[in-house]
């Protein structure tokens, strides 16, 4: 479906909302790719605020330019307080600049209500990273719930893998509203990847452990709290002490739940590092110089398969099987399961040989194919002109 046209010499507005670390990297791209043609678009970038401090680092390494800011933290809010905060401030600035079309990416809170709020004002929405599905409404919660109501909203669907393609036709998505155009989370690697200078901090922690094998463990999801964080904690430091040739790196993440039992369980055991969460070249700096990645986050799921690392995703069930499908990460769903695959790991059975796949999450243009089909669908007569 195409927009109604307006005069060819005003430039199209897209509005993109952020207010995470994983938004503003995946969108970054796509803000990028749009900026490079300011006849045809004028950008605007809203940040929610919805994590101000691990946000603010992210704008910066990617020059995002941040128009307008919501501010909607606050200590301790609930989901639904935070979602009613992002829809009554989003509401202003979309009478304000009167997008064309609002992209949002995901789903976080900021997304679903930002959404939500273009909506209510007749505003098309595009929504990047369509399609993930796990097919359980609770796991992960909230996003699995989050990204079925965009779905429900949005009225064009940028999807990373044939797989997502399929998801949203299955649930009633018009075909010629669905565009398949990979992840830019793989835009976001190769670009850091060219200009990646790793803190001194980090470059420390590499040259202590230099000879040995790096597990980089990052958890910090709601449904991994409580006994489970607790027991894949205790089996990675048995694997930790049993092992003298393997040191552990964790990023621990500013939630106090996690932080206390990471210090608790790990936090006197020689060749484990506890850090305070990384930029991202650092995060990719660690990635990068594992030897196994543990993890319960998405969008390690990947960044894996970019890097070429193998991943023990510590989830009960995922939306990204394409990952665990090209054999570079496996699932585990018990703190046993973990202690099995640790040890299938350093067998050799499992994430011996993996930088031969072909990454099932694209190739690096996810961002100019988004722009390309936003050229097509806003402007549709000049579509091949700069």
């Amino acid at each position: 479906m195409i927009l109604p046209m307006t005069e060819a010499k005003n430039p199209r507005t897209v509005l993109t909302l952020f207010g995470t670390r994983p938004e503003i990297i995946k969108l970054a791209p796509v803000i990028r790719q749009l900026d490079l043609y300011p006849k045809r678009f004028r950008t605007v970038n809203v940040s929610s605020g919805q994590h101000t401090d691990l946000l603010a680092p992210f704008v910066k390494l990617f020059a995002v330019r941040v128009d307008h800011d919501l501010g909607v933290l606050r200590p301790g809010q609930p989901l639904s307080q935070l979602f009613a905060r992002v829809l009554s401030e989003f509401d202003p600035i979309l009478v304000k600049e009167k997008p064309d079309i609002v992209l949002v990416q995901g789903d976080t809170t900021t997304a679903v209500a930002g959404a939500l709020a273009a909506f209510h004002r007749g505003i098309p929405v595009g929504h990047v990273e369509a399609g993930l599905r796990t097919d359980d409404p609770l796991n992960p919660f909230p996003e699995e719930t989050n990204r079925r109501l965009i779905t429900r909203i949005a009225r064009y669907h940028f999807a990373a893998t044939k797989r997502n393609v399929r998801a949203l036709c299955h649930e009633g998505v018009s075909r010629e509203d669905i565009f398949l155009t990979g992840n830019p989370v793989v835009d976001a690697l190769q670009h850091i990847g060219t200009s990646m200078v790793r803190s001194p901090a980090l470059e420390a922690v590499l040259e202590k452990t230099t000879g040995l094998r790096r597990i980089a463990l990052t958890t910090h999801r709601r449904e991994s709290f409580g006994g489970v964080l607790e027991g894949n904690l205790r089996v990675l430091r048995d694997f930790i002490e049993s092992h003298p040739d393997v040191a552990l790196i964790f990023p621990v993440h500013p939630n106090p739940m996690v932080r206390e039992m990471a210090d608790a369980v790990l936090g006197k055991l020689e060749r484990v590092h506890l850090l305070d969460p990384l930029d991202y070249p650092d995060f990719i700096g660690m990635l990068s110089e594992s030897w196994l990645i543990v993890s319960d986050s998405g969008g390690v799921q990947e960044e894996a398969p970019s890097l070429g690392k193998p991943l023990l995703v510590l989830r009960e069930t995922t939306e990204r099987p394409e990952a665990v499908e090209a054999g570079i990460a496996h699932l585990v769903t018990t703190p046993d399961e973990l202690h099995t695959m640790l040890h299938e790991a350093d067998a050799g059975r499992f994430g011996s040989s993996q930088r031969a796949i072909t990454n099932p999450f694209g190739q690096g243009d996810s961002g100019q194919r988004i722009v390309r089909v936003l050229r097509r669908l806003l402007d549709p007569i000049d579509v091949f002109s700069p």
